[in-house]
């Protein structure tokens, strides 16, 4: 078991790759899987995370709730710099309102779940980005209408509905979270226990592999039949990624952030809420059909960037000697 994981691990971003092209090979012959690899997306994401969390000792976990530094960086990156830089990449495909508002929405709102799991294994603050989770997901749930309010207008605001958000977090989230309190605690009072909560954290990259799978599944056979139509937002999404890294790594500096903070903070201004905020894109107007293709196209590039990234951060932003 310990070597098989340790392999795991040495060849992990080589694994992702292969999850992401598995997917895109299942996804483009077996079109008819999409369905049900979609409705497996937030099960299977819930698992991860799961396993993500046994490995934080929910403990310390009040401790970064207290650090003030960490979670100010990432809302002044994520809710003041990502905004400006969103408006000003959107006039790309600002005389197409469909490709706009699925833009919009995919770009204003961050992470909060494999966010967590991929900054973990940069050697990003999974703590720290764990404690944020509920500062992003509220301040999002706030602030996306009046963003969409000003890149938008306030009758399209008046279209979307915003319940999805707290349904995707109690999932994603807080049902993951109590899972693995409770394996926590009953790992301390049991060998029983200990061995679940060792074999649960060895199947993390296993699990990351099926994820990419299926959320690719899902989407590519989709994505690939309109793809001409959302080419225009591509580019928006690739510069995205490109300005992101920077931004967060040199926001991280400024504030005097830990490495593992900084590395964390550039995580989180790249990660967007795609998976979350794809069900309130579904139940856009009918004039809107091509935006959650243009949210799930944002997934698809993200994913590949975050493969790169767990590899180049780290060389990036180095551990201090």
């Amino acid at each position: 078991m310990r070597v098989s994981v340790k392999w795991m691990e040495r060849h992990q971003v080589a694994l992702y790759v292969a999850g992401l092209a598995l997917g895109l090979a299942v996804g483009l012959a077996v079109p008819e899987l999409a369905h049900p690899a979609e409705l497996a997306i937030h099960p299977v994401l819930a698992v991860l995370l799961y396993t993500t969390f046994l490995g934080i000792p929910l403990s310390r976990l009040g401790q970064a709730f207290t650090n003030w530094r960490f979670l100010g960086t990432l809302t002044v990156l994520n809710f003041v710099i990502v905004p400006a830089i969103v408006w000003l990449l959107s006039r790309i495909v600002a005389d197409d309102q469909v490709l706009l508002v699925g833009v919009l929405f995919v770009l204003l709102t961050p992470c909060i779940d494999y966010v967590i799991v991929f900054s973990g294994l940069a050697g990003g603050d999974e703590e720290r980005l764990l404690a944020a989770a509920p500062l992003l997901m509220l301040a999002q749930m706030l602030l996306l209408p009046l963003y969409l309010w000003l890149f938008v207008g306030a009758e399209f605001v008046r279209s979307v509905e915003f319940w999805p958000f707290a349904e995707a977090f109690a999932l994603i989230i807080v049902l993951p979270l109590i899972a693995a309190a409770l394996t926590q605690i009953f790992a301390t009072r049991s060998r029983l226990g200990q061995r679940a909560e060792s074999a649960a954290m060895g199947a993390m990259v296993p699990l990351m592999v099926l994820t990419l799978a299926v959320v690719v599944t899902s989407q590519v056979a989709a994505v690939g039949q309109q793809l001409s139509s959302l080419l225009l937002a591509a580019p928006v999404y690739a510069i995205f990624v490109v300005i992101m890294v920077p931004a967060g790594i040199l926001a991280g500096r400024a504030a005097g952030l830990d490495v593992p903070g900084i590395r964390a903070v550039a995580f989180s201004g790249v990660t967007r809420n795609s998976l979350v905020v794809l069900p309130l894109v579904l139940a856009l107007p009918p004039a809107y059909d091509l935006a959650p293709l243009v949210v799930v196209l944002q997934t698809l590039i993200e994913l590949v960037a975050m493969v790169v990234l767990v590899e180049l951060i780290p060389r990036i932003v180095p551990v201090e000697v």
